[in-house]
């Protein structure tokens, strides 16, 4: 069984193990049972939080550590990624902008800053790099992107010509737009975004109504913050030429989906789409015989675009079986099975809380694949073959 080429390919478990660490696990197990197979480890991530590790783990690329303005206007330590080509830079907004950055007492999206991110922006255009990757999940802000402009250049003025203070809700005094200063470097580089959610800027699916309450806004400050954002999304239309505010995912971010549309050549697309192009995951799939993928939980919501069905409906482009570990199944984890996830396992072994199984996620992991390739081997004895029992 040496000629077997088997891809590992999970996601993180969220809040126990990252992707990296879970592909690793599921290649020792692999291992213990097909001890000459060629392993090939690609870790993915959706978009959101694990996103840089697993791009920059996949490629063999860098992380780089950097502090800039926080949520509340504060230094904070943040990293993006530089991939393994080199010419591509990978940006989780929430390392430089994100609720975990704040204690709960301190969430307040009238006066969070997106100006972090685009710091960590500016810094990728420093190194000379074309192509920047930007996930959007786990935002503190709802400022529309308007402190990521300001980063690179981008003036808001008041009536009386002062630039505006940070965060979402002094847009309503939003009088004038200057873009003589906004970095030239952003009209040569390729901007791809991360945004798995489809709410426009403004209204009642807008980022306000929607997302603000989790970040802290109360019924009155939704509507304030709205109200703001609509404020600014005219002004900025009419200095940019670009009407944004009702794209999908415009709203994503607090709004930092419609500050990358108005500001830059942004492109929004689904995030497991961008991570699996960012890592050639179709050409190596090619030659794979078997994909193992992963997740913490699978449920009806995997089915909807969640990364192990994105590696799933890939590999069934090419025959090539997938199995799926998790850390546990919810309701309607069945519906995975009609887009290309031909078995589903957990790494649960018998009843244990799920503090327990959190704690012993990496063995547990490698211990779920150990069972799962010795049923595989039935399997081959039984058809003779490894093609022949898998695609038949």
């Amino acid at each position: 069984m040496g000629d077997m080429r088997i891809i590992v390919a999970p996601d993180s478990f969220k809040g126990s193990v990252s992707a990296l660490d879970a592909a690793t696990a599921m290649g020792r197990g692999v291992k213990q049972v097909f001890t000459e197979a060629e392993v090939i480890k690609l870790p993915i991530a959706d978009g959101g939080e694990g996103t840089v590790e697993a791009l920059v783990a996949a490629t063999g690329g860098q992380i780089v550590y950097q502090s800039v303005i926080g949520p509340l206007g504060d230094k904070v330590n943040a990293f993006w990624g530089v991939m393994g080509d080199g010419e591509t830079a990978v940006i989780e907004m929430a390392a430089a902008s994100g609720l975990p950055l704040l204690t709960e007492d301190k969430r307040d999206p009238r006066i969070t800053t997106t100006y972090g991110t685009g710091e960590l922006i500016r810094a990728a255009l420093d190194r000379g790099l074309k192509r920047i990757i930007i996930g959007l999940g786990g935002s503190a802000t709802n400022d529309g992107g308007s402190g990521m402009a300001q980063a690179l250049g981008t003036k808001f003025l008041d009536a009386d010509g002062r630039e505006l203070p940070f965060g979402g809700a002094a847009l309503i005094k939003l009088a004038r737009v200057e873009l003589s200063r906004l970095d030239s470097r952003l009209k040569d580089t390729t901007i791809t975004v991360a945004s798995d959610v489809d709410n426009p800027l403004c209204g009642p699916k807008g980022a306000s109504a929607v997302y603000g309450p989790q970040k802290g806004a109360s019924p009155a400050m939704v509507s304030e913050l709205d109200e703001a954002l609509g404020h600014f999304a005219d002004k900025v239309r009419r200095a940019t030429g670009r009407d944004v505010a009702k794209t999908p995912g415009a709203g994503a971010a607090g709004g930092l989906g419609a500050g990358l549309l108005f500001f830059t050549n942004a492109e929004l697309k689904p995030g497991v789409e961008i991570v699996l192009e960012a890592i050639d995951f179709e050409r190596t799939v090619k030659s794979a015989h078997l994909v193992i993928t992963g997740e913490g939980r699978t449920d009806a919501q995997t089915a909807f675009g969640k990364a192990p069905v994105g590696v799933a409906e890939l590999a069934k482009k090419y025959n090539v079986p997938v199995l799926c570990l998790s850390g546990g199944l919810g309701k309607g984890y069945e519906d995975v099975m009609a887009h290309g996830i031909d078995a589903l396992a957990t790494i649960v072994p018998g009843p244990m809380t799920l503090e327990e199984c959190m704690g012993l996620a990496p063995q547990l992991i490698e211990e779920g694949i150990i069972r799962l390739c010795h049923t595989l081997r039935v399997g081959i004895q039984m058809g003779g073959g490894f093609k022949i029992i898998l695609n038949s």
